[in-house]
């Protein structure tokens, strides 16, 4: 059987998208499934017109530590949360053109610096490190636009947002997560219901 590919649409800097691609690859390996993610590129600053805040992103992660994903964000550290995401999304686009497997390795591997590590991923020498831990060669000019390709090619499928995993014309947009404000108080819970099923649709039986 051929390897699946789950594209994935998501920010380097979405709290949310850690939480999905950390809980489907865990449940990928677990089975021993030939799934591969490919992650591209949903740049929020663009879509929002600014970079996200450290102090809202630090609430979120607050609210997601005490909650559903206790095991996560253990190195976050609001005062190295980059200025930025583009070149990190220009990285993991760079990553994805040597091959599948290559371009989700970088992927994970910078949100696991930013959220696990509190590395600061908008860093050139922390780029750079990465990069090179993974062989993969970055071209500013070509890696920009195709990473703005792939949020082209989103808005034109029609993703709600990050992240939002597409399996064989499927899409579930944070598909473990159901995120809300009550009187401006931030509530997050595991959708049960919605994660079955999407985990089901990608490792069926």
């Amino acid at each position: 059987m051929a390897t699946r590919v789950l594209e994935v649409f998501a920010d380097v800097m979405c709290p949310f998208a850690h939480i999905g691609l950390a809980r489907v690859a865990a449940r990928r390996d677990e089975l021993g499934a030939d799934v591969v993610l490919a992650v591209k590129a949903w740049p929020l600053e663009l879509i929002n017109g600014r970079a996200l805040d450290p102090d809202f992103v630090a609430e979120e992660i607050d609210v997601l530590r005490a909650g559903v994903a206790p095991d996560l964000f253990v190195g976050f550290d609001a005062a190295a949360f980059p200025t930025t995401t583009l070149p990190a999304l220009d990285l993991a686009h760079a990553a994805a053109l040597v091959d599948a497997a290559t371009g989700e390795r970088v992927s994970l591997a910078l949100r696991r610096a930013l959220w696990e590590e509190g590395r600061d991923v908008a860093d050139p020498e922390v780029l750079a490190e990465i990069a090179a831990a993974h062989g993969v060669d970055v071209d500013p000019e070509r890696d920009r636009a195709g990473m703005l390709a792939e949020w082209e090619d989103g808005r034109a499928r029609g993703v709600r947002g990050s992240p939002e995993f597409v399996l064989d014309g499927a899409a579930w947009f944070c598909p473990s997560l159901n995120v809300r404000r009550v009187d401006g108080e931030l509530l997050v819970d595991v959708d049960a219901t919605t994660m079955a099923s999407f985990l089901a649709a990608v490792f069926p039986v």
